[in-house]
């Protein structure tokens, strides 16, 4: 504490700490379609920050630790989505509130957004004042909330590769079971398809087709471990064509079959208890 006053310190949001005003980073390639907003925005007592571009949006968060941020999601280049991801992913900027504020509005993109992990989804034709509502409301809620824990330098200087990475892996990990093409996952990730196979073989030492297979076998593992769940689901589940290919693809990585893996695995739990 100085002179009163909480210092800011890791990631935390400076209005909660410090007493400042609370610091907002508005995204969007067409501020101009929001300028009613934006106006409104600006008369509270906040700082609000304006990036038009997601990449450049991407560094001031980085940069800024805002304590809340309003994304747009159709933008060149790199879409809202796929800077969330980013977001999600760099741990100066995985607690900080995200509003989706978008022209895009059909249900699987609401869903979309929420499932990335934004607080909430407005939609532009939405009026000022309801904008405003929302930000105000979930500031209050990030006030409230007391950091879990403060993350290490080692952690905050974790470099943008790994940032893409982390993000690309939790992409696969989340639709095994019909996996996008190469080049949509570097969209997805913000990248494009020849940086996101460096990053795989640098990170990781192997392809990106590689992981996804080693991600396949991991999961089905786990449910033929977890569940009596059949063969045949497991494979459709895990993204294999058929059970033959997955007991094929299972066999020549373990040295057993699914149905050898799932009577040790159980056998040996069952010994256990």
């Amino acid at each position: 504490m100085n002179n009163g006053r909480y210092e800011r310190t890791g990631t935390e949001p400076a209005a909660a700490l410090s007493g400042q005003a609370p610091h907002i980073l508005l995204i969007d390639d067409a501020p101009e379609d929001i300028r009613a907003t934006l106006t409104l925005l600006r008369a509270q007592p906040w700082r609000v920050s304006v990036a038009s571009e997601a990449h450049q949006g991407y560094q001031r968060a980085l940069s800024l630790r805002p304590d809340l941020i309003v994304l747009d999601v159709h933008m060149p280049k790199m879409d809202g989505f796929s800077l969330c991801r980013l977001l999600r992913e760099a741990p100066s900027t995985r607690q900080i509130p995200i509003l989706f504020l978008s022209s895009a509005n059909t249900p699987g993109e609401r869903l979309e957004g929420l499932t990335l992990g934004g607080v909430d989804y407005i939609v532009k034709t939405s009026e000022p004042e309801e904008v405003l509502a929302r930000i105000r409301i979930h500031l209050q809620l990030t006030w409230r909330q007391a950091p879990d824990s403060q993350p290490g330098l080692a952690e905050l200087a974790l470099e943008s590769d790994q940032v893409v990475l982390r993000a690309a892996m939790r992409l696969i990990d989340q639709q095994l079971d019909d996996i996008p093409s190469l080049a949509t996952i570097a969209q997805k990730v913000g990248t494009h398809e020849k940086r996101l196979s460096s990053i795989f073989r640098e990170h990781l030492g192997t392809t990106v087709f590689g992981y996804i297979r080693d991600a396949r076998l991991r999961r089905g593992q786990q449910l033929l471990a977890e569940g009596a769940m059949s063969v045949q689901d497991i494979a459709e589940l895990v993204g294999f064509r058929s059970a033959c290919n997955f007991t094929t693809a299972f066999r020549q990585r373990l040295g057993l079959t699914p149905s050898q893996f799932r009577q040790q695995t159980q056998g040996a739990s069952g010994r256990g208890e």
